[in-house]
């Protein structure tokens, strides 16, 4: 309404309607989670082809639909250098993720001996019978909340450049500056950066920061 009580009408221009979203925060939220677990297996290795990464939200919705079958949203890859190295990435929902659930998925994957590694992606909390379940899974599985997907967090600005050492690299490391592993100061496994990697504990990543302000820095950090 303006000041004499007659009704107004708002022309959204067109540069502010394209920033206007018609569909589903379902399908947007799962549109994130897949694109930053696309890249993040990228950056561990997996062959992921860029067109995937690159799909657009409208492209995404127009494959899998406004209200997305979490069945279809799966990922499965083999490691760039090591054909042996596979990865399964599985979306359990919405729903409670109980014991049964677990077992169910496990009992769907065919070769779970020729899986090295078992992602999910939960909306909910997992309880401690499940999670029992997948402790004893024959393959290392890691647990991701799906709001910890929303963003990449190494595509931040202000975060620092983190590289893997390979074991060769790191005992150089070591004998250079007469150290012991121990010594070099610590990533919690738990860390987020190290969740995004896949670290495991030993492991030795070179952190590089840089920006405006100061000149580049570079420090090693040991997982633990």
């Amino acid at each position: 309404m303006d000041v004499n009580g007659s009704a107004m009408v708002v022309d959204v221009s067109p540069c502010l309607a394209s920033f206007v979203d018609d569909g589903t925060v379902e399908s947007h939220r799962y549109f994130l989670a897949r694109k930053t677990m696309l890249e993040m297996l990228k950056d561990r290795g997996f062959a992921i082809p860029n067109s995937e990464i690159d799909s657009t939200l409208q492209e995404f919705r127009e494959k899998y639909g406004q209200r997305p079958d979490v069945e279809r949203l799966r990922i499965s890859a083999m490691h760039r250098t090591d054909l042996t190295n596979k990865v399964l990435v599985i979306f359990c929902g919405p729903n409670s993720v109980k014991m049964n659930v677990i077992r169910s998925i496990l009992s769907q994957i065919m070769n779970k001996e020729s899986l090295s590694r078992l992602i999910l992606i939960i909306e909910n909390p997992m309880t401690n019978p499940a999670m029992k379940v997948v402790e004893d899974s024959p393959c290392k599985t890691e647990i991701f909340q799906i709001t910890d997907l929303l963003v990449n967090i190494t595509k931040h600005v202000l975060k620092p450049k983190h590289e893997l050492l390979t074991n060769a690299e790191k005992e150089q490391l070591l004998k250079k500056y007469n150290l012991e592993d121990k010594q070099l100061p610590r990533m919690s496994q738990k860390d987020a950066i190290a969740r995004y990697y896949g670290l495991e504990k030993g492991q030795v990543v070179k952190v590089t920061y840089s920006n405006e302000i100061i000149e580049t820095h570079v420090t090693y950090r040991c997982v633990w």
